[in-house]
């Protein structure tokens, strides 16, 4: 027979697989709750495991194995009491965070949702719907970053449009072409959708376009970490940047200029 204490009172939760919770050797059961506790150190953490326990409805031990559990596999930590002032004598309450690990487990949940969201589109729609969809994604950022660009001297762009790519998560940096003949390379760090990428090719296919664009030069995708390389790099032409304009903006329909999140 089951111990009903160590099962929520409420409502069971995802399954831990969707949330990206790794599973050990648990049961379904067991893995459901601990994506549950998961969530909840995410949503309201720094979070006491007595408070875990009002809100979720398990016993103490119940609770501290799933702790243990998900700090043994670095999906959380322990943080100091914010405050002692109130309490007594005796040990201080552990306050409980999710980690980085932790928290990109949950992005790379929607991560899945948005590829199976494109998948959709491409066998409902065609490939086509999918390509318009990715240069409606990347328009958004187009549009914000064409005033900064457009205003930098023309030899400072590439680096202007770097640093306004870092601002936004991809760490990004210029570097000199390592061939002869010149040009320079853009270089992303990292990439927030490089897990659909990797199936819709289209999303970088449309971010080169853009950059293109913004830069008023032939450009070309050398590297992409959606296809398994470290780095996102684009090779920018050698042409003198004094020569190109930025573009007036994204070329693309008016029904594609609102923002579609992934």
């Amino acid at each position: 027979m089951k111990n009903v204490n160590e099962h929520p009172t409420s409502a069971p939760a995802a399954p831990a697989r969707s949330a990206g919770v790794p599973s050990g050797g648990a049961g379904q059961g067991e893995r459901d709750t601990r994506a549950r506790v998961a969530r909840l150190i995410l949503e309201h953490g720094p979070i006491t495991a007595s408070g875990l326990g009002e809100r979720i409805g398990l016993t103490p031990a119940a609770i501290r194995r799933h702790l243990d559990a998900l700090l043994a596999e670095g999906m959380i930590e322990t943080r100091e009491a914010r405050s002692q002032k109130s309490r007594g004598r005796g040990r201080p309450a552990k306050w409980f965070a999710i980690t980085d690990a932790g928290r990109s487990a949950f992005v790379h949940a929607y991560d899945d949702l948005a590829t199976s969201a494109l998948r959709f589109l491409a066998e409902t729609a065609g490939e086509q719907a999918v390509t318009r969809f990715a240069r409606r994604q990347i328009a958004d950022l187009e549009r914000r970053y064409h005033p900064v660009v457009k205003g930098a001297p023309p030899q400072q762009r590439l680096r202007t449009l770097a640093e306004a790519l870092s601002g936004d998560g991809y760490a990004a940096a210029t570097a000199k072409a390592p061939w002869p003949g010149g040009g320079e390379q853009l270089c992303q760090h990292h990439c927030p959708v490089a897990h659909v990428a990797a199936e819709f090719p289209q999303l970088c296919e449309a971010e080169t376009e853009a950059f293109g664009r913004l830069l008023g030069l032939p450009v070309q995708r050398l590297a992409t970490i959606a296809h398994g390389d470290g780095i996102c790099t684009t090779h920018v032409s050698s042409r003198s940047l004094c020569e190109g304009e930025p573009a007036d903006g994204p070329d693309i329909d008016d029904e594609e200029s609102g923002r579609t999140s992934l």
